[in-house]
């Protein structure tokens, strides 16, 4: 790289190690680690749908979908966590659908339980 190419480059670099949501920040690490929750609501798609909880997917979807609009309205604005919360949201959104749709088609497994 050029002396320019290469200090615009440090310079970005520099800018995002100090940005206010940056790496040095809870900000940053905060929706870093709770994206592991949108892999446990992946890892949920194999569950059986009869196994799922709905009072646990209901407040995901709830905190979810509540932590992205405050995301957006905290200083600093914080993106990620907006966007993290929002797949939050939307998994176990999914989750909810998935055991709707399964206790509509097995109306005989309301019975039993």
């Amino acid at each position: 790289m050029s002396g320019t190419a290469a200090s615009a480059g440090a310079s970005r670099f520099t800018a995002f190690m100090n940005h206010p949501a940056g790496p040095k920040t809870i900000f940053f690490w905060a929706p870093m680690m709770k994206w592991c929750l949108v892999a446990a609501g992946l890892k949920d798609l194999n569950r059986p749908a009869e196994k799922l909880s709905v009072s646990q997917n209901t407040a995901l979807a709830l905190t979810g979908f509540i932590w992205v609009r405050y995301s957006l309205v905290i200083t600093p604005i914080n993106y990620s966590l907006a966007a993290v919360n929002f797949f939050v949201g939307l998994s176990g959104l999914s989750q909810l659908g998935r055991l709707a749709h399964y206790r509509y088609t097995h109306p005989e497994a309301l019975k039993s339980s």
